[in-house]
């Protein structure tokens, strides 16, 4: 590698400019995506990739709560405190009320008394 780099750790990371490097190939180097700074790749041969997922039960993840009329109210539950009674765990769904290349409204649900609140992203 190059010692006069701006940049120094893990072979991850392109040395001259930061970038995260893509996963060798079946080329003989591995090239940066921004600068195009080169890496042999015998340096990636000593590699270990590993991943996991954890997925939470659904139990867990949402509530099923009654509300007036035998309605149920379903979905995730996120640690948002209720603005009208200080409830921690509100449920809520997203939708796409304006065009495409904006944010989606959030709508949140208190799980004890229901009251209902809106956030624009």
């Amino acid at each position: 590698m190059n010692t006069g780099s701006a940049f120094h750790g893990v072979t991850d990371f392109c040395p001259e400019c930061g970038t995260v490097l893509p996963l060798p190939s079946f080329e003989n180097v591995v090239k940066c995506p921004r600068c195009q700074f080169s890496i042999d790749v015998r340096e990636f041969e000593s590699f270990t990739v590993k991943s996991s997922f954890t997925f939470n039960s659904l139990e867990a993840s949402s509530v099923s709560a009654e509300i007036v009329g035998g309605e149920e109210l379903k979905g995730p539950v996120t640690d948002r405190k209720c603005a009208r009674c200080g409830n921690e765990g509100m449920v809520y769904h997203t939708r796409q009320m304006r065009s495409a290349d904006e944010g989606q409204t959030v709508f949140f649900t208190c799980t004890r008394c229901r009251y209902q609140e809106k956030e624009d992203s």
